[in-house]
């Protein structure tokens, strides 16, 4: 039985330019598909989507601060204090590292 989504239809759809390729699981691909059915979505925008909410909730957590009033004063004064300079932090940091090496 197929649902008719009227609000849905009422929205222009975006072209789409640019392709996204991926591979999953045999698992991974039936779970998708029953969720996009079970949503009556396409596949392919059923994990637009889902992918599209979750970046934005990922960026989102890195730009939004929740804080009381004391705690967003208390974060600014922060902020807003001088650098500290921490002589062994630099000297480690400017010693030469194979930690990122590529080892063939």
């Amino acid at each position: 039985m197929e649902t008719h989504d009227a609000a849905r239809e009422a929205e222009p759809k975006p072209s789409r330019e640019t392709r996204l390729n991926l591979r999953a699981t045999a698992k991974q691909d039936a779970l998708i598909r029953l969720a996009a059915q079970a949503t009556s979505k396409t596949v392919t925008e059923f994990i637009l989507d889902s992918a599209s909410n979750a970046a934005e909730q990922v960026l989102a957590d890195r730009r939004w601060f929740m804080l009381d009033e004391y705690s967003w004063a208390a974060f600014q004064d922060l902020l807003e204090r001088p650098a500290v300079i921490k002589p062994r932090l630099a000297e480690l940091l400017s010693e030469e590292s194979d930690l990122f090496d590529s080892q063939d």
